[in-house]
């Protein structure tokens, strides 16, 4: 009878009497272990994952996985200091350490928060065995609501990137740092999104915001828009120069047409789908063919050979641009001597980002505010593709200005403003801050309240076929000067 009377009492103050389940999970009460063998450890993961809320691996050491931990909705994986997941060939390669489960069926996760995850490369470094375009060492795709806190890893080999996500809204990167030879932080098709206090040391792009890519390099094409890039660091670590600081890639395709001329990983629409050519060799390079296309893809996933063809189902939609717009840099410090930032087409073997005759891609309002050259490289920015504006602001610019290229695709652009104020520039004499080579582009530049550090220092702007219209306080452009 007391004990009822205790009930009623806990009952009508709104306690419960049944046992409260406790507000975290500890990987370790599964097996998760630095003592355990990779297959173990991805099972004992695994398991603790699935229990969703908050799971964390506290004990500090390096943990084997010999394989893919699948991260589902309403779940936070924290890694405690000195923690480091080890891949190891146990069974096989593999390629990624993280995967979000909706990634195999295309449905969105929600609420999900990777944080203190350190991964160690080891070697192995496959491209993709998952979802074709998804090589992230850890990886999102179809994902709301992703927060990327604290990740490291020092040895990217030459196939995955760090980070890879796609197909995504609302995501949050901070704390990084990833080294290696490869691309950094990778980004697909997505809507609002910060990157932050990243130190990046790669070959390849520190960050890609390609939102048209290589068909091996991101599983759907679309806008990366709305977001900011901020207080990051391009370390000159390793010296090749090959990729840039950040990569913003655009591109246009067309309706499928019987008879039309194809290519590897050109991409059509068909009946609502968007389909794109697979022709990568045996050897994993283009086999550099074109076909004629004479029977139109219609089939809803995986890949169909039509006319020779090797026809690959990427995305339903109708869309036939893809590029970057609303974002702003800010805070950027480069050290590498490379190009900082390209605003790009592709036309190689590899990837033809713009087919002719296509919707015009135009790329839009991109700020560079407070950007800082460290080193004494000849470039700071390639315009290739189409773009509206860029405004450059409270910048510290050394040798490197802006070059803007043809993309031999396209038969004309829309005009570009670039607009420059409050900047340093400490270049000790001549300056090329703008050359122009496209014969079909037609650019306005404003320069306005800048300063020259040295008395020598001239600008100068070239531009053999279109006239530039030139607004600008700089020595050698001004005309009271």
């Amino acid at each position: 009878m007391k004990n009822l009377y205790i009930l009623l009492i806990l009952i009508g103050l709104g306690i419960s009497a049944q046992p409260q389940t406790k507000g975290f999970t500890n990987a370790a009460d599964f097996g998760f272990s630095p003592d355990a063998s990779g297959i173990e450890n991805v099972k004992a993961l695994q398991k603790a994952v699935d229990q969703t809320g908050t799971i964390i691996v506290s004990q500090p050491g390096t943990y084997k996985v010999a394989g893919t931990t699948y991260i589902g909705s309403n779940t936070t994986l924290e890694f405690g200091n000195g923690v480091v997941l080890k891949k190891i060939d146990e069974v096989g390669k593999f390629s990624h350490v993280i995967l979000n489960k909706g990634a195999l069926t295309r449905t969105f996760d929600k609420h999900i928060i990777v944080k203190g995850l350190a991964v160690s490369v080891n070697g192995v470094d496959l491209v993709f065995n998952e979802v074709f375009g998804l090589r992230g060492q850890i990886a999102f795709f179809y994902v709301k609501d992703l927060k990327i806190e604290g990740f490291r890893c020092y040895d990217l080999a030459t196939m995955q990137f760090g980070i890879q996500v796609c197909a995504f809204e609302d995501l949050i990167i901070d704390d990084t740092v990833i080294k290696g030879k490869k691309d950094g932080i990778h980004l697909g098709r997505g809507n609002r999104f910060t990157i932050s206090n990243a130190v990046l040391e790669t070959v390849d792009d520190a960050i890609a915001l390609n939102a048209q890519d290589y068909a091996t390099s991101n599983p759907e094409l679309g806008w990366i828009e709305n977001g900011t890039i901020e207080n990051c660091y391009d370390l000159s670590g390793n010296q090749r120069l090959v990729g840039y600081f950040c990569r913003i890639l655009a591109g246009g395709w067309i309706d499928w047409k019987k008879g039309m001329t194809v290519q590897n990983a050109d991409a059509v629409v068909s009946k609502g789908w968007i389909y794109r050519v697979d022709g990568i060799g045996s050897d994993g390079k283009p086999d550099g063919k074109t076909y004629i296309s004479a029977t139109r893809p219609t089939h809803k996933k995986g890949m169909e050979k039509l006319d020779g063809i090797k026809w690959v189902m990427v995305q339903e939609g109708n869309e036939h641009t893809a590029g970057v717009r609303n974002v702003t840099f800010r805070d950027i410090y480069l050290e590498k001597p490379r190009t900082g930032f390209s605003l790009h087409f592709s036309n190689t073997m590899w990837n033809r980002s713009y087919y002719p005759g296509a919707e015009i891609p135009i790329q839009k309002q991109l700020v560079f505010d407070n950007i800082r050259v460290l080193h004494e490289g000849k470039g700071f920015m390639n315009i290739v593709s189409p773009v509206d504006a860029i405004t450059i602001c409270n910048s510290s610019l050394k040798n490197g200005g802006i070059n803007s290229y043809s993309n031999n695709a396209m038969s004309e652009y829309p005009p570009t403003k670039i607009n420059i104020f409050g900047t340093v520039f400490n270049a000790s004499n001549q300056m090329m801050l703008l050359r122009n080579e496209a014969s079909n582009k037609i650019i306005s530049l404003k320069t306005s309240n800048n300063v020259e550090i040295s008395d020598a220092f001239k600008a100068k702007v070239v531009s053999e076929k279109v006239k530039i219209k030139i607004d600008s306080d700089l020595s050698g452009l001004a005309k009271d000067k």
